[in-house]
Formats: structure tokens, C-alpha cells, sequence
């Protein structure tokens, strides 16, 4: 187990714990909670090793083998699938073992001692599952999101995001008894999100995340440890179960506080009355001792709460926007635009709160970027309402903050374009008491952007964003880098919203709190979803269920060609003689053609069944025995095809 026994850990002058002490248990899974800034990463610091506490003891077992995600951004020409294999840390030493053994058995190939490590070697890689490492990998990269085409494109052929997914399926790939989690749903979508709850979910061993996302955390945690005051606090239990017990523990440490400032009082009004009187000086020292005695209740330190609200919009135009047959992509240099979304025709009216709902990759930023003018349309029409005014937040624009500039000298700057559009004050004493109002307080409005979080560069852009009083909110994913906290000042902000609000987002429960309908984005359209998120989640089991479906026809369609050819290399006729003589002799090489292809057909039926199974979550005993199976199935195919192609040459040689 991992135990903290009054531990202290420090950043510069600041204690960020203070006489911590707790367990977590073998096979926990446990949410790392607590405001921005509280000592969450620091904590995970001292779990991973690269921090040691300031004082108190803290234990890990030393056999415990541990994962986590690298926060480097991979550069690599390595294949997808080979770099998540290299995840697995216990096979690469045994590879590397392997390796060494063989060039000694190389040179003293009649060394009997090497010969018999390099036996050991094979059955210890065998052991760590060298046989089925691919299937296991491929399994992870599929589950996150990728495409079957996508499995042996090398990792810096993909976008940032992308190869962050990589880091995540190479982590899971290491065999481990601690898993290390740090925001691992911040690249991803919603239906990579259901994969991997359910993945984590199977995990056998010892599991501590932080995330700002409740539904994940409910999903995927049974303990939640809360840092706040520089204390360390575990609670049985999710984070809905957390925040009701720590909620009731607040009111009744209220209730306490509260009793005991009466018994003082009552206590000290005694003293103050009768200290001076002899007959009563004892009963006076009495009480005087008791107050000395009395284990003091800490009065209750309310959290200082972030809210904001949008301003109402100046004016709100009905319709807000109205898109009559368009086609929305972009453009590529020398090249022909890459259409993504065809025949688009929408309506956005005012008032409406729409979530647009897809997979990564089907078209969602690219209609959200097209709306908010980043991009134009390849086509149709995008007529605008008058007066339109667009607050458009997409995680890219955390990017293009200057990293020298500090928040005032960007809201002076925005205010200076802007110009007479938006009738606030611009004078700086004005800008400073708005970004107050964010949490940009005192001389943090001069700090400049590139030292800051990128939570505290969120609350940046959404104060930009919120200045400009828009009447049409596009949000592309605009909780990434918020804590919890700020979510829900967020979501209680945008549902007093009074203009119209378009949301993408994997933030589950921010899409519940603020949406009433949603769009779904695929297959290069554009329809209303009827249902709810979910009905969302089961239709893309069904869409995952459709693609292997469509994995199988198009094996079986490959079979037939392979069958219709080798049927066409025999269908030429010598003489009746020769067509007799190489008939009885073709009658076997046919009847054996045949029984390839059966085989060859129900194998590959089996063989795309099994993919497709790797690709779902699984338990990680399945993957191995379907990675066996899978292996196998390769094999046997590989010879039937070697066979079927002797067969064939022989067919072709009677037909000539």
C-alpha cells in the first residue's frame, strides 16, 4: 500500500501540505482533487519520484512497477503501433536481453551455458506476452480513436492532439501496479472517453487521476482524495459521493463552530464577571483552565467561489444565422479543397443552446471555425443575421495569447481594435476591475501570459471573450485546462446566458447542464440527433458495431474476387483429349483450391471478428487470448495462401 504519514511538501516558501497523512490501498482507484494551485501536480510529483517530501515519511512498495503518461510531445518516425509497443517496458528489457544473448550465441555457438540463456531469454518473452504485443497495442489505438489505416503511420505524421493519444495507449500499454493519470481526457472525445472509462474500469491495479471532469471521475474512481488548506483529506467513495459527505462535513463542522463560540462566550462572560470577586475567584480560575483545556473547532474557510456572467447582448438577431446548401472544408495549397461536410443546411435561431455532437476528425471545428469566420465556406451559403456578434472560444486560442504580454496589455489591445463597437470603458482602471472580476487580481495583471497555468490562460480568453458582450457563443472545447470549480461558475454562466450558445465539448456534464439539443457531425453531414447524451453513447456502440460489420463484407468480397480469379485461370479448353486428361488431373488440385478458399473465407470472417474485438474494452486476459488466437489465424492463413498459389501454378501449368 501507499502510506503518507505526517507528510509536508513545499513549493519555494509555500507549504502545500501540512502534517498530510493517509493510505491508499492495493487495487484503489483513486480521484486527486482540489483547486488549481492547491498542490495536486506536486503530490503526483511525490508519487512518481521525482519529488521527495519536505518531512514526515512517505512509502511506495519498491516492487510496485509504475505507468504514466509523458507530457513530452512525442517526435518520432517510429509507426504508431511500434511506439505504443514500446510502452511496454518489461518486453523491451527482455528484447534487449534477447538481443545481447544472441550475438554471444553467435560468436560460442557451442557454449551449452548460452545456449541455455537463450532459452530462458525465449520462454521469459514468451511470458511477457511478445506474442501477442501488437494485437495488445493496436487494441489501445483503436479504442482511442484511431483509424485501422492509421496503425502504421508514423507518430509525427500526426497533429498534436493525436500523438498525445499515442502517450496515453503507450502508458496503458506498461504493465504496471500504479497507473499515474494526470487530465487524460483533455485530448480526447467522447467516444475514446467511454472506451477508456470502461478500460479503467477493468484495470487490476492501483489507479490515481486527477481530472476535472465529474462524470469521468464517477465513472472510473471508488476513492477521492481532496487537498485544500494545505490538508489532505480521503473520502470513501466517487466524486458525487465526495462532494455530498464533504458538504455535510462543512455544515456539521458549521454547527460545531458555532456551539463552541456560544460555550466561550458563555465561559468568558463568567470570568470577565466574577474574577475579581474572592468567593468566586476559584470557579473563575476553573473556567479560565477549561477555555485553555478546550480543543478549539477551526472555523469554517469558505473557498473564494470564481463566478462571472455574460453581459446581456446589445441586441439578438432572429435568425442568428442561416446556412442554405453549403460545403464546408478547406483549402490545400496546389491541391484541390478537402471537402469535409456537404449539403449543410441549418438554421440557428435565437435563444437555442445546440451541443454538437461526433467523433474527432468528422467536421465539428471545422463547422464551428466556419461559423465563427476563421474559415471560409467552399460553398452555398452562410447568410448572417444583422448585428450578429460572435464570442467564439477554441482551444487553439490559448496558442496565439502573446506569451510576453500580461492580461491588461491584452485587453487594452483588444480594446483598441474593437474601438467604438463595444461602449465600455476602456480606461485601465476600468480593464483592471474586470479582470478582477476574473480572478486577475493585484499583479497578476501584469504578469505576463507565458508563466501562467492553463487554467489561468482559459479564464483569459473567456474574459476577452465575455468583454465583448457577443449574441452568439461558439465554444470548442472550452473546458480543458478549467478545474471544477470554474466548470460549474462556467455552466452557471452560460445557462443565464441570453443570447444563443453552440458547444462542443467531452465535458458530459457541462453538455447536460447547458444544451437542449444537439447536432451530430459524421459522415460529411450535418442532422439533428434526437435523444439525449445517452442515447449518444449507445449509438456509437452501434456505429462501432456497423464498422466491423462492414469490415466483415468487405472481407468477403475480397475472397470472392480471389475465388472468381482462380476460376478464370482455368476456364481456357484444349482439345477434348488434353481437356479430358488435364480435367482428371486438375479434379484434385481444384477439390483442394476449393477447401483453401472455405478455409481461407471462414479465417478471415474469424480473423476481422477478432479485430474488431481488440478494438473494443476488454479485459486484459481476453486480449491475450485473443492475440493468441489472432496469431495463429495469421499463420495458418500465410500457409493456406502459400498453398493456394502452388495450386494455382499448377492449374495454370496444365492450362497452358
Amino acid at each position: 500500500m501507499i502510506t503518507l504519514k505526517n507528510v509536508i511538501l513545499r513549493r519555494s516558501a509555500k507549504k502545500l501540505l501540512d502534517g498530510a497523512t493517509v493510505t491508499i490501498n492495493p487495487g484503489e482507484k483513486v480521484g486527486l482533487v482540489g483547486r488549481n494551485g492547491a498542490g495536486k501536480s506536486t503530490l503526483f510529483a511525490l508519487f512518481n519520484g521525482s519529488l521527495h517530501e519536505d518531512g514526515g515519511d512517505f512509502y511506495v512498495p519498491k516492487q510496485w512497477r509504475m505507468a504514466q503518461v509523458a507530457q513530452d510531445m512525442p517526435e518520432t518516425e517510429e509507426s504508431a503501433t511500434d511506439f505504443v509497443v514500446g510502452g511496454d517496458t518489461r518486453l523491451a528489457e527482455l528484447r534487449a536481453t534477447l538481443a545481447a544473448i544472441e550475438a554471444a550465441y553467435a560468436e560460442n555457438p557451442d557454449d551449452a551455458d548460452i545456449g541455455m540463456e537463450l532459452a530462458h531469454a525465449y520462454t521469459d518473452l514468451a511470458d511477457a506476452g511478445e506474442h501477442d504485443a501488437v494485437p495488445r497495442a493496436q487494441a489501445l489505438i483503436l479504442g482511442l480513436g484511431f483509424k485501422s489505416h492509421e496503425l502504421d503511420g508514423p507518430v509525427n505524421s500526426f497533429s498534436g492532439g493525436w500523438r498525445m493519444r499515442l502517450q496515453l495507449a503507450r502508458a496503458l500499454m506498461c504493465p504496471s501496479d500504479l497507473l499515474l493519470l494526470d487530465e487524460p481526457t483533455n485530448h480526447l472525445d467522447l467516444d475514446a472517453l467511454v472506451w477508456l472509462e470502461a478500460w479503467l474500469q477493468k484495470y487490476a491495479g492501483t489507479m490515481i487521476v486527477i481530472s476535472h471532469d465529474r462524470e469521468f471521475l464517477d465513472a472510473v474512481t471508488d476513492v477521492t482524495l481532496h487537498i485544500a488548506n494545505a490538508q489532505l483529506t480521503r473520502y470513501g467513495g466517487n466524486y458525487s459521493k465526495f462532494e455530498d459527505m464533504r458538504a455535510l462535513q462543512m455544515e456539521q463542522q458549521q454547527i460545531a463552530f458555532s456551539k463552541q463560540q456560544d460555550k466561550i462566550a458563555h465561559l468568558q462572560k463568567f470570568i470577565d464577571r466574577f474574577k475579581a470577586k474572592a468567593s468566586k475567584a476559584k470557579q473563575a480560575q476553573s473556567r479560565v483552565k477549561a477555555l485553555e483545556r478546550m480543543e478549539r473547532v477551526a472555523p469554517l474557510l469558505a473557498e473564494a467561489d470564481f463566478t462571472f456572467e455574460f453581459k446581456e447582448p446589445g441586441n439578438i438577431p432572429n435568425p442568428m444565422l442561416s446556412i442554405a446548401n453549403a460545403s464546408f472544408g478547406y483549402e490545400v495549397e496546389d491541391e484541390a479543397p478537402k471537402t469535409i461536410l456537404r449539403g449543410v443546411s441549418r438554421s440557428v435561431l435565437a435563444g437555442q443552446r445546440i451541443g454538437i455532437l461526433g467523433a474527432n476528425g468528422q467536421g465539428k471545428s471545422t463547422l464551428v471555425k466556419t461559423i465563427a469566420r476563421e474559415m471560409g465556406a467552399l460553398g452555398g451559403e452562410v447568410t448572417e443575421g444583422k448585428g450578429l456578434n460572435i464570442g467564439y472560444f477554441a482551444q487553439q486560442e490559448l496558442d496565439v495569447l502573446r506569451p510576453q504580454d500580461n492580461p491588461l496589455e491584452h485587453m487594452v489591445r483588444m480594446a483598441r481594435e474593437l474601438g467604438s463597437a463595444v461602449k465600455e470603458s476602456t480606461g485601465e482602471q476600468a480593464l483592471r476591475g474586470f479582470l478582477g472580476s476574473f480572478n486577475f487580481s493585484g499583479d497578476m495583471v501584469k504578469q505576463p501570459v507565458g508563466t501562467m497555468s492553463g487554467g489561468e490562460k482559459a479564464r483569459l480568453v473567456l474574459a476577452m471573450m465575455v468583454w465583448q458582450r457577443p449574441n452568439l457563443l461558439l465554444l470548442d472545447e472550452p473546458t480543458n485546462h478549467l478545474d471544477l470549480a470554474t466548470r460549474e461558475a462556467l455552466a452557471v454562466a452560460l445557462n443565464e446566458f441570453e443570447g444563443t450558445l453552440m458547444l462542443v465539448s467531452h465535458d458530459r456534464a457541462l453538455l447536460r447542464s447547458v444544451c437542449d439539443e444537439f447536432w451530430l457531425v459524421g459522415r460529411g453531414v450535418v442532422t439533428d440527433f434526437d435523444g439525449d447524451l445517452d442515447d449518444y453513447q449507445r449509438y456509437l456502440l452501434d456505429e462501432a458495431k456497423r464498422l466491423r460489420e462492414e469490415a466483415k463484407i468487405a472481407v468477403r468480397e475480397a475472397e470472392s474476387a480471389v475465388v472468381a480469379a482462380a476460376a478464370a485461370a482455368v476456364a481456357a479448353k484444349p482439345s477434348a483429349q488434353e481437356r479430358q486428361q488435364r480435367s482428371d488431373q486438375a479434379k484434385p488440385i481444384k477439390r483442394e483450391i476449393a477447401q483453401i478458399d472455405e478455409r481461407l473465407a471462414a479465417a478471415g470472417v474469424e480473423r476481422t471478428a477478432l479485430e474488431a474485438r481488440l478494438g473494443e474494452p476488454i479485459a486484459p486476459a481476453e486480449i491475450a487470448e485473443a492475440g493468441k488466437r489472432l496469431k495463429a489465424l495469421n499463420d495458418e492463413i500465410a500457409r493456406l495462401e502459400e498453398r493456394w498459389l502452388a495450386l494455382s501454378d499448377q492449374l495454370e501449368a496444365l492450362a497452358a
